[in-house]
């Protein structure tokens, strides 16, 4: 089974910002998104600091978050990357399946990147990603450079700490038509 250690804190700045935005959203009556723990089954914990050192997976986690925005189902997942190119690797097939019977759910699914050396968050839609997956997949390119991003899904946080994706999932929702 695979196992962690202290790589699976890598991202956590973002996933701080991703729920406090959430916290937000949920005091002023805008949304519900709700973070999915990744089930795990503890080994090692080291007795003075109650930290769990290392452990298993239980099973596949699908996405990190999940909830409602006024009404519209959404689900996403937060990425981190430290370069100009965001390996698709990165997304697993299991979270694309997911993702995909969420959009015919009438869903909206996502992928929240921060560009950690740029500072700056990008949205990447379902239909985006499922295309830079089926490229990889065909034998095409394995990631993507942030030149093949869209510009108008580009977004930095406002205070420093608050992620203004609502204002993606409507120019999303404005590219559904």
């Amino acid at each position: 089974m695979p196992t962690f250690n202290s790589r699976g804190l890598r991202g956590s700045s973002l996933e701080e910002c991703v729920n406090h935005t959430n916290d937000v959203l949920r005091q002023d009556g805008l949304a519900l998104i709700q973070k999915i723990p990744t089930p795990i089954t503890p080994i090692d914990i080291d007795k003075a600091t109650r930290h769990i050192t290392l452990a298993y997976f239980d099973k596949k986690s699908t996405i990190d978050y999940i909830g409602a925005v006024q009404g519209i189902p959404v689900c996403f997942d937060a990425k981190e990357c430290n370069v100009d190119s965001f390996p698709m690797h990165n997304i697993h097939e299991h979270q694309m399946t997911f993702m995909e019977d969420f959009e015919k759910q009438d869903g909206i699914s996502f992928f929240l990147i921060y560009f950690s050396h740029r500072e700056i968050y990008y949205y990447m839609r379902f239909e985006e990603a499922l295309h830079f997956w089926n490229r990889g997949r065909s034998g095409g390119r394995k990631s993507v450079r942030i030149e093949e991003l869209d510009d108008e899904f580009f977004f930095s946080s406002s205070n420093g700490y608050f992620l203004p994706y609502l204002d993606m999932i409507n120019k999303d929702l404005g590219k559904r038509g």
